[in-house]
């Protein structure tokens, strides 16, 4: 004979689920709240602007390159940092979904 009932185990599972979707979205909040506050990345990307400009009146084609790429760099790492932030809020909504269905099923 088992220590743990059927509904003790589906307890276990969607109490860990629960969490575990907490902890995710708690996650993809603060990932996206600190993309906002990171003003590292807008001097990052305003001092590349000012290079590229500063380029571009001295006619230096390398250095307007290097500061488009930097830009485009600049661009896809905070779009990639979004993108992780809404993906740990849905996942995190999945799993809380999913402890409340096999909540539903316990009787």
């Amino acid at each position: 004979m088992s220590i743990f009932s059927v509904t003790d185990i589906f307890m276990g599972m969607s109490v860990f689920l629960f969490i575990t979707g907490i902890f995710a979205i708690a996650s993809g909040i603060f990932i996206l709240v600190a993309k906002v506050a990171g003003g590292d990345l807008r001097t990052i990307a305003r001092q590349t602007t000012a290079l590229a400009q500063k380029g571009l009146t001295e006619e230096i084609s390398g250095l307007v390159g290097n500061a488009t790429a930097l830009i485009a760099a600049v661009n896809e790492l905070v779009r990639t940092t979004s993108g992780i932030g809404v993906f740990l809020i849905l996942v995190g909504i999945v799993a809380i979904g999913c402890a409340m269905a096999i909540l539903s099923m316990v009787k």
